[in-house]
């Protein structure tokens, strides 16, 4: 115990001592002359009696100084030193400048010691050579010997500290291997709860075990509980993984140390392991605690999927210090991880055994439901008026995550405040979804009156075509005012399927070519403008051979590769099969383009009526389709939401006398850049 509390005691090595004792060095190299000698001074008195005494070799005038400097034999040297008052000018002691062979003093001025110097020697006094040296104060020989070597020092630590803040954090270089994860504890201010995080029922439910076990250990223990040592967060992104994990920490009020998996990855070798170990030793410390790790996939990917040449792969060390540390944990440490990622897929499976991340928790897009409670919560703060209806908003956002409808509610805010309103009105909403969905509408942008009616015609077959299908998505509006990319556009409110049948994705490749149909027909030539809508078609044919197996030549066969591993340079198929995908692929779309011409063909008067009407107003709704083809035969869960909206988009043009050119943005768009 003695020997620990003397070693307690004694002080920590510090790098600044290092620099201290260079300091010393190069003063104590100043006062040195170049022959290693020391000076000693002087009195002027005592100088001209030492000169006088015949036994002076040389002299050295300094003209900036005003200091003459004698070197005297030895003999002369040992008589005069010992009468000398001890006191040494430099650093050393007086008996080491006892040991000197030269005595310096300050001169009336150069002329007069001119005088002296010839009176020695005409008295036989002095017969040696004097030097005239044009000398310097201290301090600008101190600037001339120490500058550069400053200069250095100071390029070295501004160096340091680039790559410490680089690397290592405010240690600089020697805090390289630290880790760079940021707490939050209980004290910090801003604190996020369940409350905080809406929808997320199923993830909320699973995730509260660990908040449970983090506030009562002692009801698991005593029953022989553990609690699994880590939940992974898996979801599309912006859909509130981050989020669902500070709610955590804030619900346990215990520490929460969070890092990104690529504050792992370094340059150097070794650094992602020593950090991964700072880390979890941190954690130890403040246990009970949560360690979030967000995009883990940075550091977990499935190792030996690529050969490193036999050189050193600091990721797949850095995974296996991270795999260690996991598993190394004592039981019931009170130390859990969170991670999230998009892609599980690709991360190592020794990551995901059980006794390391034994959850997988799923965070997925939000439904109907969730999308309102989002609405709810990011309204919070906003100003809106009794316009506003959450069901239609959440109604309309389908396929939009929390981040998403986040950026919605701020869009709105900022289109209110751009039109001077006092409160955030539904147009506003309606407005900062089609800006979100469709982009800015560009109405400057020049056009032709036969690229106008090249639009229309092109948008008007979307409309007919989806309109008469059995699984086409209720049309909202159709619009050929330049937004974004695209020249014109038609808007759709989708059905939520959670499967979808292959009639509704052969109406969904029908509607996306009945542009083109609608060109070749009507204007008897085709354009660019139905690039996206073949990108689309294409995608969705070759994934309905390669993926669904829903081809007649080669039914319930699926090339997708779930496990993210590929398969490297070889296609698990043979070139006639290959050949076979293309064929079955082209089929589809031949065949949905003619079904899309024998629908056009049997409304050939009803597109005609909608593409002028286009053309007049720009803008139609879902009342200017029913009005001309009738009413849909097949309806849908979203057609009352439809049929809601347009009746007061009538009621809004009937209080604004008339003006039918109100527009009333949509939610979801299957847009071209036609």
């Amino acid at each position: 115990m003695a020997n620990n509390n003397k070693q307690s005691k004694m002080p920590k090595f510090n790098v600044f001592w290092m620099y201290g004792l260079i300091l010393v060095f190069l003063l104590t190299v100043y006062w040195m002359n170049q022959d290693g000698s020391v000076s000693q001074e002087v009195s002027w008195t005592q100088f001209e009696s030492i000169v006088g005494k015949g036994g002076v070799k040389s002299i050295t005038v300094y003209r900036g100084k005003n200091k003459a400097e004698a070197v005297m034999t030895d003999s002369l040297a040992k008589e005069v030193l010992k009468d000398l008052p001890q006191q040494p000018a430099s650093p050393f002691s007086a008996e080491a400048a006892a040991a000197t062979n030269k005595v310096n003093a300050q001169i009336p001025s150069t002329d007069k010691f001119d005088d002296y110097v010839k009176a020695w020697r005409e008295q036989g006094a002095f017969s040696g050579e004097v030097k005239y040296v044009e000398g310097s104060n201290d301090l600008s020989m101190m600037l001339y010997t120490f500058g550069p070597i400053v200069l250095l020092v100071a390029l070295w630590f501004f160096l340091l500290r680039r790559m410490g803040g680089g690397a290592g954090g405010g240690g600089g270089i020697f805090s390289v291997g630290k880790s760079k994860a940021r707490l939050f504890d209980k004290d910090n201010a801003t604190k996020v709860t369940f409350q905080d995080v809406a929808g997320l029922a199923e993830a909320k439910i699973e995730i509260a075990e660990i908040v449970d076990f983090l506030k009562n250990p002692k009801h698991y223990t005593e029953l022989g509980g553990k609690i699994p040592k880590g939940a992974l967060l898996v979801g599309p992104p912006g859909t509130g993984k981050t989020l669902l994990a500070k709610a955590v920490a804030g619900e346990a009020d215990v520490p929460f140390f969070s890092m990104s998996g690529s504050d792992f990855v370094e340059m150097f070798v070794g650094v992602g392991a020593s950090r991964v170990r700072d880390l979890f030793r941190q954690a130890k410390e403040k246990a009970p605690c949560i360690v979030f790790i967000d995009e883990i996939d940075a550091v977990g990917r499935a190792r030996g999927n690529k050969a490193n040449m036999g050189g050193n792969d600091e990721r797949e060390s850095t995974l296996n210090q991270l795999l260690t540390e996991m598993d190394g944990f004592g039981t019931n440490s009170g130390v859990i991880i969170l991670a999230a990622t998009n892609r599980a897929d690709i991360l190592d499976k020794a990551l995901l055994r059980a006794g390391r991340f034994d959850r997988q928790i799923y965070v997925e897009l939000p439904e109907l439901s969730d999308r309102k409670e989002i609405f709810q919560v990011h309204l919070r703060n906003v100003k809106t008026d009794g316009s506003v209806d959450l069901d239609l908003l959440s109604r309309q956002t389908p396929g939009f995550s929390g981040a998403d409808i986040a950026n919605v509610c701020n869009e709105a805010a900022l289109i209110a405040a751009r039109r001077k309103k006092q409160a955030v009105q539904r147009q506003d909403f309606m407005d900062a979804i089609d800006r979100i969905v469709g982009g800015l509408e560009k109405r400057s942008k020049v056009i032709t009156d036969e690229e106008r009616h090249s639009i229309a015609v092109h948008e008007a077959g979307h409309a007919t075509v989806s309109w008469h299908l059995r699984y086409g998505d209720p049309l909202i509006k159709v619009t050929i005012v330049p937004r974004g990319k695209a020249l014109g556009a038609a808007w759709y409110l989708p059905e939520e399927r959670q499967i979808e049948p292959k009639q509704a994705l052969l109406d969904k490749i029908c509607s996306l070519m009945a542009g083109r149909v609608a060109e070749d027909m009507f204007l008897g030539f085709i354009d660019t403008g139905a690039l996206n809508d073949l990108e689309r078609a294409t995608k969705i044919a070759y994934a309905m051979v390669t993926y669904y197996g829903m081809s007649d030549k080669i039914p319930n066969i699926s090339y997708y590769d779930t496990s993210g591993e590929s398969y490297g340079f070889t296609k698990p198929y043979s070139e006639e099969r290959a050949q076979t995908i293309d064929e079955e692929v082209q089929a589809i779309i031949n065949n949905q383009y003619e079904r899309a011409r024998e629908i056009l063909s049997q409304y050939q008067s009803g597109h005609h009526a909608l593409a002028e009407l286009l053309q007049q107003r720009e803008v139609i709704y879902t009342e200017d389709a029913e009005r001309i083809f009738g009413p849909r035969q097949w309806k849908s869960r979203t057609e009352e939401i439809i049929k809601e909206e347009s009746a007061n988009r009538a009621a809004e043009a009937a209080e604004a006398a008339g003006d039918n050119n109100t527009v009333t943005p949509p939610p979801f768009e299957q847009s071209d850049n036609q």
